[in-house]
């Protein structure tokens, strides 16, 4: 069973290479599992920057040789950089309980903290995961020295489910613990 992973997502390359109308897949919402306590009752989150591929509405996959390539008529539902923008902040948001919201900041007062992230990696890898990495950056209206920086990542095992609905289950998985992270290193 060393060559599963692979063959699930050459499987789900296939498939959609098959005629067919283009299949669109939302990513589920997915809450975080525990609570953080972060120094901040506000955070306003940036639109996260994607590399190009991951920028496009097609979904990505890593081939074993380290290609990446579409999967073919697999599209996502929205803006990869909007939805991913809106997962991270609504995550932060639930697992904070602090005011989170995306840039622009939709409240009169402004936000105590600001979170940009910067993706490197953002696809399906060869081994059956979902892998989001890059850079986090933390800055505070404060002016007490606790603006962060930091690197990320994560890789997520990609469940078995029909077309691309376990690679969209973890790609949620995957940035409810980039939530988790910040909150953690970043925010407190």
């Amino acid at each position: 069973m060393k060559n599963r992973p692979f063959a699930a997502l050459a499987l789900l390359t296939l498939l959609a290479a098959c005629g067919g109308p283009e299949l669109r897949y939302a990513v589920p919402q997915i809450a975080p599992t525990e609570k953080v306590s972060i120094a901040f009752a506000s955070v306003e989150v940036r639109e996260i920057t994607l590399p190009t591929y991951a920028a496009l509405e097609e979904i990505f996959v890593e081939t074993p040789e380290g290609v990446i390539t579409t999967a073919d008529k697999l599209l996502w539902a929205d803006d990869p950089a909007r939805a991913a923008t809106l997962e991270l902040s609504r995550a932060l948001g639930l697992s904070t309980g602090a005011r989170v919201a995306p840039e622009p900041w939709p409240f009169d007062d402004f936000a105590e903290a600001r979170v940009e992230v910067r993706v490197e990696e953002f696809l399906a890898d060869a081994q059956g995961r979902f892998r989001v990495a890059g850079q986090y950056f933390v800055a505070t209206r404060d002016a007490l020295g606790r603006d962060k920086a930091d690197t990320f990542a994560i890789a997520v095992p990609i469940p078995e489910a029909p077309g691309a609905a376990g690679l969209a289950a973890a790609r949620a998985k995957a940035m409810t613990e980039l939530a988790e992270l910040i909150a953690k290193s970043g925010l407190r």
